[in-house]
């Protein structure tokens, strides 16, 4: 029963470590006839138990790797049942363009949105910005992971468009990749989605340096908040059919503010200290010439 499971997740990619955890955690509840056959295609049954130990196992280990998407994927999909991710599904059944989201099933990848097209659109339309984006910080449309965790069909996708959305919220707002950047999307959006995994990435922050904290906590932070509770659901927007239009006609209408460049922010800061530092240095030498 512990090989068949094992077997089961070793195609996941996690590391051994959680695996083992995992499968030490629940072996014994398992048996070959009661376990349910997939769902769809890469689905991986797991009883609630095994999502625990799933949710915790890789709550540590991102912890200790936060550079492993794969165990905040893992960790995003055995804590969004049995709740979260059913009510970010009726959200968009609510809406109209939600219920075509959810009719047309578009997925977001390099096969899917030309890259070449993007870039060639004027400046300031979203996906002239996703583009820039994208380019600036040197990722690619391709390293979302496939949901293999959450049972329900419909619901597995809703998580996926989420997953592979998550760039175009980096694009919207501005916010670049490294951790600070990170820690302030993830706080939007569990501000906006209420998805367990966004609010226990914001965990990282204690691994930010002290004016790093400071700064989540003086600027990101609230403007997180604000905007994730006032704003439109995000995960509603079809931004297939947004590509071509104003990216400020789209934040005023989802009513999203633009946070504080933080690129700039660490510009300055570093800027500041070189400057302070050459002072210094400046008077050293004028003290020891004296």
């Amino acid at each position: 029963m512990a090989l068949l499971l094992r077997q089961r997740l070793l195609s996941s990619g996690l590391p051994r470590e959680l695996l083992a955890c995992t499968v030490s955690t629940t072996s014994r509840s398992f048996s070959v006839l009661n376990r349910p056959p997939p769902n769809y295609e890469g689905h991986v049954p797991l009883t609630r138990i095994e999502k625990a130990g799933l949710a915790v196992g890789s709550a540590v280990w991102s912890l200790i790797d936060p550079r492993r998407p794969d165990l905040i994927a893992a960790l995003g999909e055995a804590t969004a049942t049995p709740y979260f991710i059913y009510r970010l599904r009726d959200a968009m059944l609510i809406s109209p363009t939600g219920r075509r989201i959810l009719r047309d099933r578009p997925r977001i990848s390099s096969k899917t949105m030309s890259m070449t097209y993007l870039r060639s659109l004027p400046e300031n339309t979203v996906g002239r910005t996703y583009a820039d984006w994208l380019d600036r910080e040197g990722v690619s449309p391709d390293t979302r992971d496939t949901v293999k965790y959450i049972d329900d069909e419909e619901c597995a996708y809703v998580m996926q468009r989420y997953r592979e959305c998550h760039d175009l919220y980096h694009a919207l707002t501005g916010l670049p990749i490294f951790r600070e950047g990170e820690v302030a999307l993830k706080a939007f959006e569990f501000a906006n989605t209420l998805l367990p995994m966004t609010g226990l990435s914001m965990f990282a922050v204690t691994t930010l340096k002290p004016a790093e904290r400071k700064r989540f906590f003086q600027i990101y932070l609230p403007w997180a908040i604000t905007n994730g509770v006032k704003s439109k659901e995000v995960i509603n927007v079809y931004w297939e059919e947004q590509l071509e239009r104003n990216v400020e006609e789209l934040r005023s209408e989802l009513g999203i503010e633009k946070p504080v460049d933080l690129r700039d922010i660490r510009r300055q800061e570093r800027a500041r200290r070189k400057a302070e530092t050459e002072a210094k240095e400046r008077s050293g030498d004028s003290l020891g010439i004296n």
